[in-house]
């Protein structure tokens, strides 16, 4: 039997082009992890090794003692969370309307949820500081969550409500038949169906809210209530000096969190797939 060598070549193609791309994607964070270990004179050197020389945790000891940056990090994850989960509970049922109802109501709230993601930041930040400082809502964790709600549940309405329109409206009128109202249909059917979607929309939420720099620094001007991000640029001077050491080892520390919960919401969207799957 005679084998082609044509399908082993691409083959090999489509790994090679995969691991060059997982090296694309890892060797920034390699640097990182290099940068953080390195003391002040090898930092400056004009050829930097890839491979610390003297390795020290003296950037860490200064990232998390002299820069509070376990407190700004438990701000942004209070933020994050509570963003999030609000954003899902909002999110489901307003995606569940636009999905099932049909017209020009839906129609148009699908065109409006398009046209809201057009507006660049800088050109709501003034209105938008304004009316939070007549609500009493700047400088505060509140705020700040309010507005990223608003600011991500466009996006996340459209996704949703993509995945309800894949289920099929069999389901409901069944459950319509044997007496189930409609809140019933929601928690009890469609819900665990979107178990993938909402594990998405959960990531999205609490990625966008963990890593956003601008609303933060515009609303928060406490040092105890700044997130993350906001911190993180504090380690670049007036002058444009920069703590590179620190600032590093306070990047690296401050992707932990993101990736822990990507690792732990990953199982819950692996297992909603799969279950999808057999039911389907």
């Amino acid at each position: 039997m005679i084998t082609s060598r044509r399908p082993r070549l691409v083959k090999a193609g489509q790994y090679l082009a995969l691991l060059a791309y997982m090296v694309f994607l890892a060797v920034p964070l390699l640097w990182l992890l290099s940068t953080s270990f390195k003391n002040p004179r090898e930092l400056v050197e004009l050829h930097p090794s890839f491979i610390p020389q003297h390795a020290t945790l003296s950037n860490y000891t200064s990232a998390l003692r002299d820069a509070d940056l376990v407190h700004s990090g438990l701000n942004s994850l209070k933020v994050a969370v509570i963003t999030a989960v609000l954003t899902t509970l909002v999110g489901l049922p307003a995606a569940y309307v636009l999905a099932r109802t049909r017209g020009w109501i839906s129609r148009f709230g699908l065109a409006y949820i398009l046209v809201s993601q057009m507006f660049p930041l800088i050109l709501i930040i003034i209105p938008l500081f304004l009316v939070l400082r007549d609500l009493h809502l700047t400088n505060s964790h509140s705020g700040l969550i309010l507005v990223y709600l608003v600011w991500s549940l466009p996006f996340i309405l459209w996704m949703l409500q993509s995945y309800i329109s894949n289920i099929p409206r069999d389901l409901e009128e069944a459950a319509a038949v044997d007496g189930a109202r409609r809140i019933q249909i929601v928690v009890r059917i469609i819900a665990p169906l979107l178990a993938p979607g909402v594990v998405v929309t959960l990531l999205f939420a609490f990625i966008s809210a963990w890593n956003e720099f601008f609303f933060a620094l515009v609303l928060l001007q406490s040092p105890g209530l700044v997130t993350l991000p906001v911190k993180l640029a504090q380690f670049v001077g007036i002058e444009g000096q920069i703590r590179l050491g620190p600032l590093a080892a306070a990047s690296l520390l401050a992707t932990i969190p993101s990736l822990l919960f990507f690792s732990v919401m990953q199982r819950w969207l692996t297992s909603g797939l799969l279950s999808g799957a057999v039911k389907g």
